[in-house]
């Protein structure tokens, strides 16, 4: 049986000034995970592709 790992992509953003607030998104099959890059051994949340769209969405301040 083969594992698949993630792979990480971290936000644009996180370059930005201090990057002190830093995402990282990857996606696994259908689901999207979120995690903490400056702290990624932390664990992650795990979205549908419609919570994430939504999540974004939100974020944005898009109705």
């Amino acid at each position: 049986m083969t594992t698949t790992r993630p792979t990480w992509r971290k936000s644009s953003h996180s370059t930005e000034g201090t990057s002190a607030q830093c995402v990282e998104v990857a996606k696994l099959g259908k689901a999207i995970r979120v995690r903490d890059s400056q702290r990624p051994g932390c664990g992650h949340i795990t979205l549908t592709s419609e919570a994430f769209t939504a999540m974004l969405r939100q974020i944005k301040g898009v109705e």
